[in-house]
């Protein structure tokens, strides 16, 4: 049987099953069975590998995906690609499709109870545009049993995610990332690959899960909250935006006092400093607000 990643049988299934793209959904699906390859190639996955799909559209990637692991699951939102994927990926019985919104989903208890105890697991997905950072992000943030993930997203993210400071692309977005996994710009992805073609082009981006954050922080919220309001206007400096993102302007003794403390400059952007550097400043603050 053809492989689904091809113009022709894209197009053969989308008539048979009379789909219609939802502009709502963000799918775009892809027609390229190299890019694939590559983005397999990426993810490192073997015989013994247990894999997360997320959006699996018409089950062109699921499908290269399933050649290679042992045990794949999908999460499809969208209830009319359910029986295109019965039968496009009838010949894979080691595929699972869960008809759920991956957000809402419980990952912990899908993984206990799908794949084997302590098995190498890879999040693979082409991921829909608007949902990429809030997926991605429930996907770190829930410290899952993972190896790591490898995505297609819009470009212009993975540069977000895998950027160094001092860059423009620099932003919250690296350093939440970047403090759970290794972010490394795999590829970039021309528009032309994908049905409907979208408006941008897309990259490969493959995060490698660390065994444990490259900084230790006194509170890992507050940590995240400390960052946040110092990219909250890229324009401001650092005492500013912490002043008016984080505490108040009753508070500036002790944020300069922090500032001090962690040797940063007030006057320096939050986009100058390092995930060192804020963790050093997450603490500081704690213990300077604290005080007072």
């Amino acid at each position: 049987m053809k492989d689904i990643a091809t113009p022709a049988r894209t197009k053969e299934i989308l008539a048979q099953y009379g789909f219609q793209f939802k502009k709502s959904l963000g799918q775009n699906f892809l027609i390229d069975t190299n890019i694939l390859d590559k983005i397999i190639d990426s993810a490192q996955i073997t015989s013994d590998t247990g894999v997360i799909e997320v959006g699996p559209g018409i089950g062109a990637l699921t499908e290269q995906i399933a050649k290679k692991a042992e045990k794949v699951v999908s999460f499809e939102i969208d209830q009319r690609l359910l029986p295109v994927l019965e039968d496009t990926l009838s010949p894979y019985p080691h595929v699972q499709i869960i008809h759920s919104d991956v957000l809402k989903a419980d990952l912990t208890a899908t993984i206990q109870s799908t794949f084997k105890q302590d098995q190498d697991i890879m999040v693979v997905a082409n991921l829909p545009y608007y949902v990429t950072t809030p997926i991605l992000m429930k996907l770190l943030e829930e410290k899952l049993p993972i190896r790591g993930i490898v995505v297609m997203i819009q470009a212009e993210v993975a540069e977000r995610i895998a950027a160094k400071p001092g860059t423009k692309e620099y932003g919250s977005l690296s350093i939440a990332a970047q403090y759970f996994a290794e972010a490394e710009k795999v590829m970039t992805v021309p528009a032309s690959v994908f049905v409907p073609r979208p408006k941008v082009d897309s990259a490969v981006l493959r995060l490698t899960i660390r065994p444990k954050p490259p900084v230790e922080v006194r509170d890992e919220e507050y940590f995240f909250k400390v960052f946040h309001a110092s990219f909250a206007n890229r324009r401001k400096t650092i005492l500013n935006n912490l002043i008016h993102n984080l505490e108040s302007k009753e508070k500036k003794k002790e944020i300069e006092q922090a500032l001090a403390q962690a040797n940063i400059d007030p006057k320096r952007r939050g986009e100058t400093l390092s995930l060192e550097e804020f963790a050093l400043l997450s603490d500081s603050l704690l213990s300077c607000l604290q005080r007072h």
